[in-house]
């Protein structure tokens, strides 16, 4: 639609499961809601942990935009060798100085132009750098470019998901949040057309524990002994939100949420 653009945004794609049912599901999806770009978190792509550039292409040609990362974007060391001559992938733009990568591009289509950032929370996950001052620097970037941009923050805490979205309301377009793989029901726009969700979701594994096998999980709860997790088998599940965004203005007219069990 002219002078309006709609973005898909898939949550965490879990391992095999994920990327089977976003290649399933993200054609239909595309036509019945008339996205423009779709983007999609796949941090645990590949296996459960990381993502590799043949799971990265497998991802691009079930119709994805752009990828973004978070505390596992390193977690394949494959993703070393291509990162820096991919131009669809993120990783979050509060990393240190020195890791490869972007935090934040553009992308144009069909006459369109849509911004795109990464961030990662501090509360509970690895010590980084700010992401409120992060998000600062790369709107500086960002802006002269597009009004149309889409924020994904890698969390833990809903609060440190939700002061992100104040800070920057009016600001970005849309502020998702990904990494707990369980999709809230939040959805909202806020004062001066910022819309946020607290969390978009999890496209992967339906029976297991965030996506994760549940008897290796359960040893780990009752056991307190090490356990390695791996994708679980079963039922599978997409999680994702539909952003409507007035190019004139950057505002959000709309965001919904789409729940899938396949």
């Amino acid at each position: 639609m002219e002078g309006f653009l709609k973005i898909l945004f898939a949550g965490d794609i879990v391992g095999s499961s994920g990327r089977k049912a976003l290649s399933a599901t993200l054609p239909d999806l595309c036509r019945e809601y008339e996205i423009d770009f779709t983007v999609a978190n796949a941090e645990n792509a590949a296996a459960g942990a990381g993502i590799t550039a043949s799971v990265a292409a497998d991802i691009y040609k079930a119709g994805v935009d752009v990828l973004t990362l978070g505390n596992h974007a390193w977690s394949k060391r494959e993703v070393f060798s291509f990162i820096e001559s991919d131009n669809r992938i993120l990783r979050p733009a509060n990393f240190p100085d020195g890791n490869p990568g972007k935090g934040s591009l553009i992308i144009e289509k069909n006459g369109k132009i849509l911004g795109v950032m990464q961030l990662q929370g501090r509360i509970f996950m690895n010590p980084i750098d700010d992401p409120f001052k992060a998000a600062d620097k790369e709107l500086e970037y960002l802006k002269p470019k597009t009004r149309a941009v889409l924020v994904d923050i890698h969390a833990e805490t809903t609060s440190e998901k939700c002061a992100l979205a104040w800070y920057l309301d009016g600001r970005v377009s849309c502020v998702a949040g990904t990494h707990t793989h369980v999709q809230t029901a939040d959805e909202r726009i806020l004062p001066f057309g910022t819309s946020f969700i607290s969390d978009v979701g999890m496209t992967g594994p339906y029976e297991g524990i965030i996506g994760m096998d549940r008897e290796a999980v359960l040893i780990r709860f009752l056991k307190q002994m090490p356990e390695r997790f791996v994708p679980a088998q079963g039922k599978a599940q997409i999680n994702a939100v539909v952003i409507d965004i007035d190019e004139t203005t950057g505002k959000s007219r709309s965001i919904r949420r789409i729940y899938k069990i396949l």
